[in-house]
């Protein structure tokens, strides 16, 4: 079968790296610090994917645009004593590989920072297997599809070569407004209806089922 797709942009947290409950529990601890309402963990998992300033928006409404940037060091400060409980989801590294192997163009396309994401690239020992990667604060935050266009421009790829691999609706809304198709991933954030709405080409429930249906049908 001839190969579909020549990039495969992934997300991280929840799709590459198993830190979805560490991120929910990190932002209720930061808006309790900040004598905000903590949000439930369905509210706090939902903005997962998004950059850090939207996702402390949606999980603290109630609080003013000053307390932000406490809410923002509060986080960093819990997440940062967790960061090294947070490994990739078992299965990772080899799917990653077998890829790279086969010629496709690999890249990240993520809410995170670009210092955390080289700091989680460095500590998983991933340095030179994507050949690019894009984070919110050096584009925009998701669902706006400027980090797949520069990723695309930077590789020469179209849009109809292109997918986006996410366990986010943003990921998948990011996907569309780009013109690329998507690929969803069950394990993370959000739940298989959420992603199921937006119409991916698949849904995977595991890293094992996510890596078969990229061999067979990516």
């Amino acid at each position: 079968m001839p190969r579909r797709f020549d990039l495969l942009a992934f997300d991280w947290d929840g799709t590459l790296f198993d830190s979805t409950q560490i991120i929910t529990r990190c932002l209720q601890e930061a808006v309790r610090d900040v004598g905000g309402r903590v949000p439930s963990d369905r509210d706090a998992s939902y903005v997962i994917g998004l950059s850090l300033m939207q996702a402390l928006q949606h999980a603290a409404p109630d609080l003013a645009a000053e307390h932000y940037p406490q809410l923002m060091t509060r986080y960093r400060f819990h997440y940062a004593k967790h960061v090294d409980d947070v490994v990739l989801f078992p299965g990772t590294l080899p799917m990653l590989h077998e890829l790279k192997s086969r010629g496709y163009f690999l890249a990240v396309a993520t809410g995170k920072s670009r210092r955390g994401l080289d700091e989680a690239l460095q500590s998983v020992g991933l340095r030179g297997l994507f050949d690019a990667s894009r984070t919110a604060d050096e584009t925009a935050g998701k669902p706006h599809p400027l980090m797949l266009n520069e990723l695309m421009a930077e590789f020469g790829v179209t849009p109809d070569r292109t997918l986006m691999i996410g366990d986010t609706v943003h990921d998948l809304q990011m996907a569309a407004r780009a013109g690329c198709a998507a690929v969803g991933v069950s394990y993370g954030a959000h739940a298989h209806q959420g992603l199921a709405d937006l119409n991916p080409e698949f849904i995977a429930d595991s890293t094992q089922s996510l890596h078969d249906w990229l061999l067979s049908q990516g």
